[in-house]
């Protein structure tokens, strides 16, 4: 089944999940330890043969562009690879038959902004000059990377949700340049406030969920937590007709793991241990939560793997015991 039928099909009223799991997204996202080198380089594939083997299906980058408070947009691109780091990801992936996504990221370190969530442009000229800047660099990716399988319009910039007329205008103009499927990728505490989703084709949500406001949860307590996330992603789902794919999920290894799942706080060494086992410990949970909801949750983007080695970085998936939990789920369930 070619790939870029994964949420086409998904759309079709009644869908059951099929045995194989060819329409449920088993995916894990390569990060970057500069701004994208590291896609283009050989060990892509290197790392795409072990994602393979543990089950994963879907692979996604996020190529980066600039924002500033005047609603300017810097492109990384030219500095930080050329094209090749965006193209090359794309043919790795074909050759080993796995799916890709593009899900582009709007780097704001020494912009002012906090976050992506904080980006927003109060005075009309700045918002102008972001949505035509913005615009013109999401359409020109989109381009290059026509042939991946999937693509994000937007990443966790719900402050801009609003603007429904732009968004609306940008996916169209994306849809005219690659024929893949498209998504938003909303924070999972903004995507009741996205009114486009049936401009898309899919629903696209950042899953860092808090789960439990213990420190220690069992895995009882996170499945309960799981259960009232899980009913309003499935009533937008129901109201929409669109699949819901996590775009990012992952844990740190952090004691509020569970509580914040967003934090970047990593365990101290005296924390290490127990961190380690309740971050394996949510993502178990999360990855059976995901097995059994296939039918319109159609699966998710771990966050985050590397190109190598990543010292110091955060949300790594790529430890034994997290591998073991991963192969467990999506490998020896196929």
């Amino acid at each position: 089944m070619p790939a870029r039928l994964w949420l086409t099909l998904a759309l079709a009223a009644g869908a059951a999940p099929d045995p194989g799991g060819s329409l449920w997204v088993r995916g894990m996202t390569i990060s970057t330890q500069t701004a994208g080198r590291e896609w283009a380089t050989d060990g892509f594939g290197t790392e795409l043969d072990e994602l393979a083997d543990l089950g994963v299906n879907w692979v996604a980058i996020h190529p980066y562009a600039g924002v500033r408070q005047d609603g300017t947009i810097r492109r990384w691109t030219g500095e930080h690879g050329g094209d090749e780091h965006v193209l090359r990801p794309i043919r790795e992936a074909r050759a080993r038959g796995l799916s890709i996504l593009i899900k582009p990221h709007l780097g704001y370190w020494g912009s002012g902004f906090s976050w992506r969530g904080d980006v927003d442009f109060p005075d009309p000229e700045d918002r102008a000059r972001f949505w035509e800047q913005y615009g013109d660099w999401i359409v020109d990716l989109a381009e290059l990377a026509s042939e991946a399988d999937a693509f994000v319009v937007g990443t966790e910039l719900d402050r801009l949700a609003g603007d429904e007329a732009q968004w609306r205008a940008l996916v169209e103009r994306v849809r005219a340049v690659t024929e893949a499927r498209l998504t938003y990728a909303a924070n999972w505490d903004g995507y009741a406030r996205v009114g486009f989703w049936d401009a898309l084709d899919g629903v696209g949500v950042q899953g860092y969920f808090p789960l439990s406001t213990d420190e220690d949860p069992g895995r009882d307590e996170l499945l309960a937590g799981w259960d009232r996330v899980l009913e309003p992603l499935r009533e937008l789902h129901e109201r929409t007709g669109k699949p819901v794919v996590l775009t990012e999920l992952g844990y740190n290894c952090a004691l509020d793991a569970a509580r914040e799942p967003w934090s970047h706080r990593s365990a101290t060494a005296d924390e290490r241990a127990r961190a380690s086992e309740l971050q394996a410990r949510c993502l178990g949970v999360a990855l059976d939560v995901l097995g059994r909801e296939r039918a319109w949750l159609r699966g998710a983007f771990l966050w985050k793997w590397f190109v190598g080695p990543a010292p110091g970085e955060n949300f790594q998936q790529d430890t034994p015991r997290l591998r073991a939990v991963i192969r467990a789920a999506w490998a020896e369930a196929r």
